[in-house]
């Protein structure tokens, strides 16, 4: 017969719900309890969001382009659901204003409330229809009462208190930071139930992989080309080894391989006039991205700056976006500032090559 101290856990004893997670580390501080009930609002909207993709074509043309955001692009369905429900969920939270891709300026909610949230609702809509992976990134950060709330959403990233991503692949997961750390937790899409199943999320050094749209080479400033040639050029090159590229065109999906086996992502300013300020959002996904990074031990910045000393000016401010491994996102900036020479460049590539004739 099995004795207590022999018999094995079940399931509700190894996997904590991110609920007990945010109830445990919230305790009784006020500002922390807004905190906790805020995500879960996101995380509630997330499953919902969840099983509204896992339907696809059932569910009607989730990709149709129905018109425009703030800023521009083209906003298809499945980008206006994902904001209606966010912004539902949130209403009755501790939150004052909800500042989105999709609006072109913040919403107000609940006028005293002492948090902000800004947020992606849906990042790489471009792939609904060919099933690939999709997600919503977020960050939390105070709103004073002595604030406007707009201005709320517009403070240097490094006065986040919470941000992360969900990712609606095979499985959907939230990765999530309260300021310390991140976790990682599962969607138990029988029970909509979010559980912690990475207690600890860390981002390895020494990944031989990055992640680059490579059809805009031509335009890339030389930094960026150098240190792309420089991986091409595998062991016969100065890094001394093979390199593997990678590219989803979904935020969400390389952050999160990014964060589960390391590596590097590049989205950097180019040449084009509408590239020159790079092309990610500051406020709503480099932000949380880069503190979420950051409690992962990487590091981000827009290929010199770290991401989260910078000081948005508008809601919709682009700029370029480099995070992953420290060491890796470090050698980026040691391109742009001259400690690596340009010289140091693969002879593949040098003079002709693949990518240079």
């Amino acid at each position: 017969m099995v004795g207590p101290a022999q018999r094995k856990p079940g399931r509700q004893e190894l996997v904590q719900t991110l609920h007990a997670h945010l109830r445990h580390w919230a305790q009784d501080a006020p500002l922390r309890l807004a905190i906790g009930q805020t995500v879960e609002a996101i995380a509630g909207a997330a499953a919902s969001l969840s099983d509204l993709i896992a339907q696809g074509p059932l569910a009607g043309a989730l990709h149709a382009i129905v018109g425009g955001n703030a800023d521009g692009d083209a906003q298809k369905a499945l980008d206006v659901a994902a904001d209606g429900l966010f912004l539902r969920a949130l209403a009755q939270t501790p939150v004052a204003v909800y500042a989105s891709e999709e609006n072109e300026a913040p919403v107000l909610l609940q006028a005293g409330a002492p948090l902000a949230v800004t947020i992606d609702p849906l990042d790489g809509s471009s792939n609904i229809e060919a099933n690939l992976s999709i997600g919503t990134i977020f960050g939390i950060l105070p709103a004073p009462s002595a604030m406007d709330p707009a201005a709320a959403c517009l403070q240097p990233g490094s006065a986040q208190l919470a941000a992360g991503f969900v990712i609606y692949g095979p499985r959907t997961e939230l990765v999530l930071t309260l300021g310390e750390g991140a976790l990682g937790f599962t969607l138990d899409r029988r029970t909509g139930t979010f559980h912690l199943t990475r207690p600890v999320v860390r981002i390895a050094e020494g990944r031989r992989e990055y992640a680059i749209n490579a059809s805009n080479y031509r335009h890339w400033e030389e930094p960026v080309r150098t240190y792309i040639d420089d991986c091409l050029a595998g062991e016969e090159g100065p890094r001394g080894s093979d390199f593997n590229m990678r590219w989803a065109a979904s935020l969400v999906a390389e952050a999160f391989r990014i964060l589960e086996r390391g590596g590097i992502f590049l989205y950097p300013r180019d040449r084009r006039p509408s590239y020159a300020q790079g092309r990610l959002r500051l406020v709503y996904e480099a932000n949380p991205l880069a503190f979420l990074v950051e409690a992962a031990d990487g590091a981000a910045t827009d290929g010199e700056r770290r991401i989260l000393d910078l000081q948005p000016e508008q809601l919709h401010q682009r700029t370029p976006l480099v995070f992953g491994s420290r060491d890796k996102v470090a050698r980026i900036a040691d391109y742009h500032n001259g400690t690596l020479p340009m010289a140091e460049r693969s002879p593949l590539f040098g003079r002709r090559g693949l990518f240079r004739i």
